[in-house]
């Protein structure tokens, strides 16, 4: 490791609230990858008459289960299965939480939603879907979206701050009026439009967001390309033959990534958000999806049932503010006014 990545580094470690969140969220992301390991309606691994059975990851018929099964797809909570199996001295294996995101939970004995309980242990929605599981589900949807919509708008947004600012003049000229223009469509009315005609899904919402979202990080790179282009370094460089795309990889862009870093955190508590809202406003993921901004939307329309709102928000909250205080910590990293452990 270098001596500057090794302070930068140490500063980030110094600012311990950020340091701590960022263990706390990839421990958070990691565990909801495996979110069908955590929470299904099917078990991880059951064995009926000497035969294994792993239903997390394969789909069987009840005919495959039991001899006089109907060829139809097990349904390893009916009663009658769970009761045949054990008659056979069989046995099923768990997961800590026996509901998907879209089981319908069945005997809560009351009206649904129902109040936290053993059973379920933040309750039920409106539709008698166990909350916990689809707050499991609903996080890796949204970090997924978020980082798969920072990953790509920054590399578009990247680049074309890039060609922005090293080749200057018309290039640029033309650029930023065409960014100006872009970026003052009513991007809400144009999805609402959308929705009219086609129904959302995770790409299509990615596609459209992707289509606007790239101009996010375009000023600061062009700014940095308008001044290191003009460097005598780079001059040197392009003086001794070497071609414009290597100028602008390997001399510019590493500097210019410096602040890039700086916003990317921000940008991708921003790109949760953004899907969240979708989903609480209608215009998110197609209904019945794991969905955060659902589970408020939820919240705001069973005022009687506050485990919803309270859980929504406390989720959704706490993501972004993990996130945020991960972005200062990077900021304070790549600071070069920074000191080796946080001082200046």
């Amino acid at each position: 490791m270098t001596p500057l990545n090794a302070r930068r580094l140490a500063n980030f470690r110094a600012n311990r609230r950020g340091w701590w969140s960022l263990w706390i969220f990839a421990a958070l992301f990691v565990v909801t990858l495996f979110a069908e390991f955590i929470a299904n309606d099917r078990p991880l691994m059951a064995r009926v008459d000497d035969r294994w059975f792993v239903p997390v990851l394969a789909d069987y018929a009840e005919s495959d289960i039991l001899p006089d099964g109907l060829p139809t797809e097990a349904d390893w909570h009916d009663p009658a299965l769970v009761e045949e199996i054990a008659q056979r001295g069989g046995w099923m294996l768990w997961p800590a939480i026996p509901y998907s995101y879209a089981t319908v939970v069945r005997d809560l004995g009351r009206p649904a939603p129902s109040p936290p309980s053993a059973r379920n242990w933040l309750g039920t929605d409106d539709q008698a879907r166990d909350v916990l599981a689809r707050v499991i589900y609903g996080f890796r949807i949204s970090v997924l979206f978020g980082f798969t919509l920072t990953i790509l708008g920054s590399a578009i947004g990247i680049a074309a701050g890039a060609v922005q600012g090293f080749y200057g003049g018309l290039t640029d000229l033309l650029f930023q009026r065409f960014i100006e223009i872009w970026s003052g469509m009513p991007q809400l009315f144009l999805l609402i439009i959308l929705a009219s005609i086609i129904q959302p899904s995770f790409w299509i919402l990615l596609a459209f967001l992707l289509a606007f979202s790239w101009m996010a990080l375009t000023g600061v790179v062009r700014a940095e390309f308008l001044r290191g282009r003009n460097l005598d370094y780079v001059r040197a460089a392009r003086a001794l033959g070497v071609s414009d795309t290597r100028l602008m990889a390997r001399h510019i862009l590493p500097n210019a990534m410096v602040a890039t870093l700086t916003f990317l955190p921000f940008t991708l508590s921003g790109s949760v958000t953004i899907l969240a809202s979708l989903d609480f406003l209608g215009f998110g993921l197609p209904p019945g999806s794991p969905s955060l901004g659902e589970l408020l939307s939820q919240g705001k329309n069973n005022l009687q049932a506050p485990w919803l709102a309270f859980t929504g928000f406390i989720v959704l909250g706490g993501v972004l503010t993990l996130l945020i205080f991960v972005g200062e910590a990077v900021r304070d990293a790549l600071d070069p006014r920074k000191l080796p452990g946080g001082g200046r």
